[in-house]
């Protein structure tokens, strides 16, 4: 059976002190409330992250009651998350500070709405903005063939492990939507995949790809009977172990995968929701559906995704701007052209791929998300 997984307010426990009074109490307090109020194990599981990262700071400097924390030493925490350095050396992303002070701030707020604290000192905080960064691996339709093909399917893990690769590329589900599947969401027939309280605790129904539907079908009737474990719950995909994945095994499926093809980079469950949906907008798919399928709140969210679909941009941009090819000029003579250009040598193909692809340099607004939209 597979180890069960700690809970936040256990990891919380072990991290700082839990007396009345104390932050570490107050805290506890914060996560069962957002337990109290719906929302998901992943949403308490990050705010825990957050605050267990802040109680250690500040028992660090003997700083454990509600009273002891005050602007100032808000504003230390602050210099302390842009000081801070990783591992590896390099410094919290401005993303990542901005998440551990939000989370602070929201803790703060909860105090203040349930009367705790009158007034919340780290409403006084000016957060980082975050940055706007695009996806850094996008797989190419060749690539995903490779890391598709690298399982053993002739093994019952290796079965299971083309019907998870499988079921990723076809949906581009979240890795959590994927731990949860059950075998009813799963409808091989008609072509769907439902997803059950997806992110923000939200169902959604989205198409499921013959392809992927042959190897979860392959997999359930010839893998999965070796793997479940009586009384069977029904969920989807089971480890050796016979139980259900942790997000963390389910990353290490997919990521001896992409090593095995030879795929580098971070990220690996996620880069299938990166390369689906630019794939899907390159072939001309709208942005609406892209976000419906991927489980959007917000479009904002999806067009992220714009700025790197570069072949479909490409194609409307030699379509419709006009200095995208070379013309004539209305009324120019027969010898004429748009302006005069230098001669190149080559064929006419490779001069007009040339001097597009320098148009397009040209029209670069310099990588800033706000500006690029």
């Amino acid at each position: 059976m597979s180890r069960r997984r700690r809970s936040p307010i256990e990891l919380l426990e072990d991290t700082v002190t839990i007396e009345p009074g104390t932050l570490g109490a107050h805290v506890r307090a914060y996560l069962e409330h957002l337990g109290v109020c719906g929302y998901t194990e992943s949403s308490i599981r990050s705010e825990s992250v957050h605050l267990r990262l802040f109680l250690r700071w500040a028992e660090d400097r003997g700083l454990k009651r509600l009273e002891e924390i005050t602007v100032p030493a808000l504003e230390r925490y602050q210099r302390f998350l842009y000081h801070h350095r990783k591992a590896d050396g390099r410094p919290l992303s401005f993303r990542t500070q901005r998440d551990r002070l939000q989370g602070v701030k929201r803790f703060y707020r909860h105090l203040v709405r349930h009367r705790i604290l009158e007034m919340s000192p780290a409403e006084l905080l000016d957060v980082p903005r975050a940055e706007k960064r695009l996806p850094r691996t996008i797989l190419s339709v060749e690539q995903v063939e490779e890391v598709l093909a690298q399982p053993d399917t002739g093994t019952v893990t290796g079965l299971r492990d083309r019907a998870i690769l499988e079921t990723f590329y076809s949906t581009a589900i979240r890795r959590m939507e994927a731990v949860g599947l059950t075998l009813y969401d799963a409808d091989l027939e008609q072509g769907t995949l439902r997803v059950r309280q997806g992110k923000g605790k939200k169902d959604r129904l989205i198409p499921l790809g013959e392809r992927a539907a042959l190897w979860l079908a392959k997999y359930i009737e010839e893998a999965r009977p070796s793997l479940v474990l009586e009384p069977d719950d029904g969920t989807m995909f089971l480890t050796i172990q016979r139980g259900r994945f942790s997000p963390e095994a389910m990353s290490l499926v997919v990521r001896k995968a992409f090593d095995g093809a030879g795929v580098t980079g971070k990220g690996s469950c996620h880069v299938f929701r990166h390369t689906v949906a630019t794939l899907m907008l390159d072939h001309g798919a709208d942005l609406r559906f892209v976000q419906a399928m991927l489980g959007h709140a917000d479009i904002t969210s999806t067009q992220v995704y714009t700025h790197v679909a570069l072949k479909k941009l490409k194609e409307v941009y030699e379509r419709a701007h006009p200095g995208a090819h070379l013309s004539r000029r209305p009324g120019a003579g027969e010898g004429d052209v748009a302006e005069e250009v230098p001669p190149v040598e080559g064929e006419p193909d490779e001069l007009l791929e040339r001097l597009a692809a320098e148009a397009a340099e040209d029209d670069d607004t310099g990588g800033d998300p706000e500006t690029s939209r």
